[in-house]
């Protein structure tokens, strides 16, 4: 690399702007029979694209309850919201002056117990319920789309019946 182009990303990487921090909720539930697993994905407005519900910080709340209620308001579901993060990823977000920039989501998981049909963004999205696997292939975040099978795996060993013991005489 000669000593302008590196100078010229050298000036790129200082000049560039730490990413925005956004929360989000990976919303699941378990089917009561099969013991199988599904994840929620909604449309975003924007673009219509597959997503999982997310937002800007709020004063005066912490990430898991930003989460909790941006899951609420876009997406018509409560439950039991982890405190601890499951994982995060980046994408670009661009506003409404036109201006990309890079946002990293904090993703806390949400089991949910009730899903009501009155919600603030009810007429601006669509609403799926599928498996962590159909849903890595539709979202378009690659570390999003990771963190739906990885928490599919995980969801797949917890659901697997205990082993039987058998005691030899």
């Amino acid at each position: 690399m000669n000593l302008l182009t590196r100078l010229a990303s050298d000036v790129c990487l200082m000049l560039r702007r730490p990413p925005r921090q956004q929360y989000a909720a990976l919303c699941y539930r378990r089917k009561k029979k099969t013991g199988q697993v599904d994840v929620l994905l909604l449309t975003s407005r924007d673009t219509g694209r597959w997503v999982i519900p997310k937002g800007w910080p709020m004063e005066g709340k912490k990430a898991d309850a930003v989460a909790a209620q941006e899951a609420f308001e876009e997406a018509g579901v409560r439950g039991k919201v982890e405190t601890e993060q499951f994982g995060f990823f980046d994408y670009e977000k661009k506003l409404r002056n036109g201006v990309n920039v890079l946002c990293r989501v904090q993703v806390h998981l949400l089991e949910v117990t009730d899903m009501v049909k009155n919600f603030p963004e009810r007429e601006s999205r669509t609403l799926e319920w599928v498996s962590p696997q159909e849903a890595s292939l539709r979202v378009n975040e690659p570390e999003l789309k990771e963190l739906f099978l990885s928490f599919g795996k995980q969801m797949a060993q917890t659901q697997q019946p205990p082993v039987q013991k058998t005691a030899t005489l």
